[in-house]
């Protein structure tokens, strides 16, 4: 009887190779990307994208969704180019503030049973609006400190790929291997059971969201760090392409069943998908329908692979 492939290394192998494939596709259509400056222009939005992506992550191992994501992620980009400029400490303290609502979120969706799709909705307009208000018209100027991480130039390879490797790593043990990783896991996929060990499940959900607006906010900052300017409407992508790399990483909406590092490959996938996508002379109004496209034929080798697993396991 031949051996089942576990399903967490399905999880990883399915991400793992569209991001091969696709680099080995972009490599063909143009070979100067295979180099330092080619892969630091391939991957270099990789990083807000990837942190976006791990907030996400979080939110849907609590089995609920962040459709706020986007215009947060817009809000903090703002702050980080006005106050957290010119003013740090004032900075600090909306950032501050920002997570604390992000945890009130997370208490208000499980005190109250809402549907967190409708609450964050409802947030992503609050949100924009205040990041209207902090900034009227694209400007500000970004931190010197974030603009200097994010353009520095480390040997061998480029910032985006080592910063990538770092989230991923940190992720991967605050989720996967930390006793709050589990708990978080667990209360995604059996609440019950969690609280009957004596754990908080109201608690667990504001670390959940809280933790996840700190990744947003790291988002954010390094987002305007790469653009070294902002506006309002920024990031508003990034609500569907974090939620796209969590499911592309391998991730599912229910069970608490997530792969951080699998999201981050999803993450890179998305951002190589978008350079491929213009090395094909494909409009960018097409690109978001097309990055849709590989998705879909992602998910649906995923669903195959899953399926002559479980038809081995039978066997």
């Amino acid at each position: 009887m031949k051996r089942a492939l576990p399903s967490d290394s399905i999880r990883l192998l399915i991400p793992a190779l569209s991001l091969t494939i696709l680099l080995i596709a972009v490599f063909y259509l143009q070979p100067r990307a295979m180099s330092y400056v080619g892969l630091n222009l391939l991957f270099n939005l990789a990083v807000p994208i990837a942190l976006a992506t791990i907030a996400q992550m979080l939110i849907m191992t609590v089995n609920d969704l962040d459709l706020s994501m986007g215009t947060f992620v817009s809000f903090v980009a703002c702050v980080a180019a006005t106050f957290l400029q010119a003013t740090p400490v004032i900075g600090v303290l909306i950032l501050v503030a920002a997570i604390a609502t992000y945890a009130a979120l997370g208490v208000l969706i499980h005190v109250r049973t809402l549907p967190s799709i409708v609450v964050t909705l409802g947030m992503s307009f609050v949100w924009g609006g205040l990041a209207v208000l902090i900034l009227p018209a694209p400007g500000g100027h970004a931190p010197e400190w974030a603009r200097a991480v994010m353009i520095s130039r480390p040997p061998l390879v480029p910032m985006a790929i080592i910063a990538c490797v770092v989230i991923a790593m940190v992720a991967h043990f605050v989720i996967m291997r930390s006793s709050i990783g589990v708990i978080l896991r667990g209360v995604g996929g059996n609440a019950r059971s969690v609280e009957r060990a004596g754990w908080s499940i109201l608690g667990a959900r504001a670390a959940t969201y809280a933790l996840a607006a700190f990744f947003a906010i790291l988002a954010g900052i390094s987002l305007v760090g790469l653009t070294t300017s902002a506006d309002a409407n920024i990031a508003l992508r990034y609500t569907l392409l974090s939620i796209a790399g969590v499911i592309l990483g391998g991730g599912e909406f229910t069970g608490g069943r997530v792969s951080p590092i699998g999201a981050v490959i999803g993450a890179l996938t998305l951002t190589l998908a978008g350079s491929f996508l213009s090395f094909l002379r494909i409009s960018p109004d097409w690109q978001i329908g097309a990055q849709g496209a590989i998705l879909i034929v992602v998910l649906g080798l995923r669903l195959l692979l899953n399926r002559l697993e479980n038809r081995e396991k039978r066997s």
